[in-house]
């Protein structure tokens, strides 16, 4: 991740974040990014002090009563601040960043820990709190891997050498204790989908720095995922398990598997490259939603329909985790889901006003803070953190890895949205109104003479994608694919993309009331573009008894606009089969006035346009 040549980087890469480069991102995305930035990241320290000062209140007593993770607020705050900071550069949210690291390093103790909990009970169960109990099972080495994902990310951007130096303290302390120590083993301090996670940010460190005791640190703890009750992620993979099949499927999981993708780039080894895509397939067919959000009730079911709450930090882990799978396979249709997830599930599971987030997002139902759902987290002096509350941005800032990636041969652009992406190759400038509409055009202004290849990501829903030149045709391009445009760019190249916006759904069978229509009926997610659709009973000109079925063979829609003034993102209205008009918004949107929003409508079929029966491909599509 930070783009340097060191000893220890054997790379395996197919594409790679693109560094020095600069965003201006416009649209609904850039006015989140002001939003979370001016509304949550800049205020939520000194709103919430505890978030730092539990770390210099660890040996104090009496003890503190906190959650088991709650060491981990610092890290995640700091990681989406950081990405987030790459998408706008603004000099503010920069100096805010350079404080909030200052005053975090310099918490860290002489032996390199940097947790909330006493001397005596540092990454060892049975850590005491405030009411003379002891907490079972301390997150605490999950709360060391977010810190030290949050200052190599900031590291990587700034040279920071402070962020540098507290994270190798950590990886040095880890290694002290736990490496070739059968007395002492970080399987020994328990909730291990969560105290395993070091072994992703240990391979990361060991490619950055070459320092040989992370990555043998790292290869133990992958040789602990196979001591019950660990998650056995390696050889369960290997054996063609499911995710939802071993023996911890729960959301954080993720973290520790990322470990094996980090550990391929590391090795060169082969059997972790297959574990790790094997597992990230499964998650798609088995737990990504149709909202683009991860697992149900905070763990894998193999269900996509489960109704389970879909937590934020889950959605986070999915983004993360096919973050490193794009880097891995340079497939275009794992940016297609970064897009899905982000545009629905991310900008849903945030206020448009940036201030919070919530815990669940649900595919149907009311969308609530986290503050308010999960307020058992709330302690004095950090009344507004939750595991939630300081990761959902990540949802947005990941945009930044996966947004422009760098390959042998050029760049692959994968977001599209109005705005200017400028790299050491050239300045794209897109003139859009992505996602809302499908024609996007670049222009194209190259920093030299030397010929690069633009990668243009063609959505795998799009199956009539037109692409022109300066006005010229370009062939072969085919949905699920980049289309690879390979010139001597000249100043004033325009790009132009037509993209397939015919309405696309995922059917899902059902047995539900219809009789009376005397039709076949299903319910049925309805995409246009990327955006998911919802009904929303706040924009509808009625007061519908009941969802009106849709007709899939005549489905049509129009752009209106809501006068008042809390307006959705995107608002469509199309007739129902019974004559009725029914406004479907982004799904984003739904939900933001409080009420309750669907997105698994009644459609009837027959005899339906070719797209109606097109389930989403990626349900039993394999690497």
């Amino acid at each position: 991740m930070s783009g340097q040549e060191v000893p220890g980087d054997r790379s395996n890469l197919i594409v790679d974040r693109c560094t020095d480069t600069e965003f201006s991102l416009g649209g609904e995305l850039g006015r989140r990014l002001e939003a979370v930035t001016r509304q949550w990241i800049l205020p939520a320290p000194y709103a919430n002090p505890g978030m730092l000062e539990m770390f210099r209140q660890r040996d104090r007593k009496p003890s503190h009563d906190m959650e088991p993770w709650a060491g981990e607020f610092a890290g995640k705050y700091l990681t989406h601040a950081v990405q987030i900071w790459r998408l706008t550069r603004d000099s503010e949210l920069g100096k805010h960043i350079r404080w909030f690291v200052g005053e975090l390093v310099a918490l860290q103790a002489e032996d390199g820990y940097l947790g909330p909990w006493p001397a005596a009970w540092r990454l060892r169960k049975g850590a005491p709190n405030c009411k003379g109990g002891k907490i079972g099972e301390p997150w605490d080495a999950w709360g060391h891997y977010h810190a030290m994902v949050g200052l190599l990310l900031w590291h990587a951007d700034t040279g920071d050498a402070r962020a540098l130096s507290c994270t190798r303290r950590i990886a040095d302390l880890f290694c002290r204790r736990f490496l070739d120590n059968p007395k002492e083993r970080l399987h020994d301090t328990g909730a291990h989908e969560m105290n395993q996670a070091p072994v992703h940010a240990l391979a990361w460190l060991y490619r950055l720095t070459g320092e040989r005791c992370y990555l043998r640190m790292a290869e133990q703890i992958v040789e602990e995922f196979g001591v019950p009750p660990a998650g056995d992620y390696l050889n369960a993979a290997l054996a063609g398990k499911e995710f939802w099949e071993t023996p911890k499927p729960r959301w954080e999981s993720l973290h520790p598997i990322m470990g094996l993708s980090e550990l391929y780039r590391a090795t060169g080894r082969d059997d972790y490259r297959r574990a790790f895509e094997h597992l990230w397939w499964s998650m798609l067919k088995g737990d990504r939603h149709n909202n683009g959000g991860f697992s149900s009730g905070e763990k894998a079911t193999g269900n996509p329909c489960d109704n389970g709450a879909i937590e934020s930090c889950c959605t986070v882990a999915w983004m993360a985790m096919s973050v490193e799978m794009l880097r891995l396979t340079g497939g275009s249709i794992v940016a297609d889901e970064l897009e899905l997830s982000m545009l629905n599930s991310g900008l849903g599971m945030m206020s448009p006003s940036g201030r919070w987030v919530t815990y669940n997002t649900p595919m149907a139902g009311e969308r609530q803070a986290s503050a308010h759902t999960i307020v058992f987290q709330s302690r004095a002096g950090t009344p507004e953190l939750n595991c939630c509350s300081v990761n959902g941005p990540r949802a947005l800032g990941l945009l930044c890895e996966w947004a422009i990636m760098r390959r042998s041969n050029g760049l692959a652009l994968n977001y599209y949205g109005p705005g200017t992406i400028q790299t050491p190759e050239a300045v794209l400038a897109q003139t859009t109104d992505y996602p809302r509409e499908g024609r996007v055009d670049i222009a194209v202004t190259p920093r030299s003479k030397k010929p690069f290849t633009l990668a243009l990501r063609i959505p795998y829903w799009s199956e009539k994608t037109r692409v022109r030149i300066n006005g010229k045709p370009v062939k072969g391009v085919k949905a699920g694919s980049y289309c690879e445009i390979n010139r001597s760019w000249n100043k004033g190249d325009t790009v132009r993309l037509d993209l397939d916006f015919r309405p696309h759904y995922w059917v899902r069978e059902t047995s539900g009331p219809g009789a009376s229509l005397k039709l076949k009926r299903s319910l049925a997610s309805i995409y246009r573009g990327p955006l998911l659709l919802a009904y929303d009973p706040h924009y509808q000109c009625s007061d519908p008894v009941e969802l009106s079925v849709l007709d899939g063979a005549a489905l049509k829609f129009r752009r209106v606009t809501d006068r008042r003034w809390l307006k959705p993102w995107l608002l469509l209205e199309t007739t129902a089969a019974d004559g009725l008009k029914v406004r479907l918004c982004d799904f984003a949107s739904a939900g933001a006035t409080g009420t309750a929003y669907a997105t698994w409508l009644p459609v009837k079929q027959g005899p339906p346009p070719a797209s109606f029966t097109r389930e989403n491909p990626l349900r039993s599509q394999r690497a």
